[in-house]
């Protein structure tokens, strides 16, 4: 079989799935222009790498679309030199853009065998630090961060991730509700964090953020 020509794949991404889906801001499309999407998927799956589609990568976790985590960055904002903590690192691809975009990364994953595969993939990224822990309490050793980017969708975001914020700090995340997913972002003021959701997107759904249910008496 011929080599996929991935240069060329990732240039119809870049065309084809992120300006056409709003993505126009320039450091994000330059990113993810730069970042080679196939060395952070299961290596029997690189052919499919830049398909627009959710892909399976462990049980229960998929890889979020391109067009979704270049909307969650380009709602983010990240400036150069900034303190980032990616959610739900899955296999690094979220966190190499993040180092891309010149961000010092704090990138938590769950899944032992996720945060192995990302700690390969991202092998020579010196500005990206690959943690392991539960995605809903965040990563409170390093904070606060200026912002969080969590590259899934989620029910709630828990106290636990807001308390990691600055004050004034940015969050971009996915949200679900009732099966069905949205883009958000939002800003911390004093102990205050507002989101605020801009589109509807096929997104990778986390585990660990349902909201508690309530007791009826």
């Amino acid at each position: 079989m011929t080599e996929p020509n991935f240069e060329s794949l990732r240039r119809a991404m870049v065309s084809n799935q992120l300006r056409t889906w709003a993505v126009n801001d320039p450091q994000v499309i330059s990113a993810m222009g730069a970042v080679a999407r196939e060395t952070f998927v299961p290596a029997d799956r690189a052919a499919l790498a830049y398909v627009d589609a959710l892909m399976p990568i462990a049980e229960g976790r998929s890889l979020n679309t391109s067009a979704a985590t270049g909307r969650l960055l380009a709602a983010l904002g990240v400036r150069a030199g900034e303190k980032v903590l990616l959610v739900g690192a899955a296999t690094g691809y979220a966190a190499a853009l993040l180092g891309e975009l010149g961000a010092r990364v704090v990138a938590l994953e769950e899944n032992r065998a996720l945060a192995d595969a990302a700690a390969s993939a991202l092998a020579g990224h010196a500005q990206v630090s690959i943690v392991n822990g539960p995605l809903a309490e965040g990563w409170a050793k390093d904070a606060p961060y200026d912002a969080i980017l969590i590259d899934g969708a989620v029910e709630h975001v828990p106290d636990a991730i807001s308390a990691q914020l600055k004050d004034g700090g940015r969050i971009a995340t996915g949200i679900v509700e009732r099966g069905v997913t949205r883009l958000a972002s939002g800003r911390k003021a004093g102990e205050v964090l507002a989101l605020a959701d801009f589109v509807d997107a096929e997104t990778a759904i986390l585990p660990g953020f349902a909201i508690p249910k309530s007791f009826v008496f």
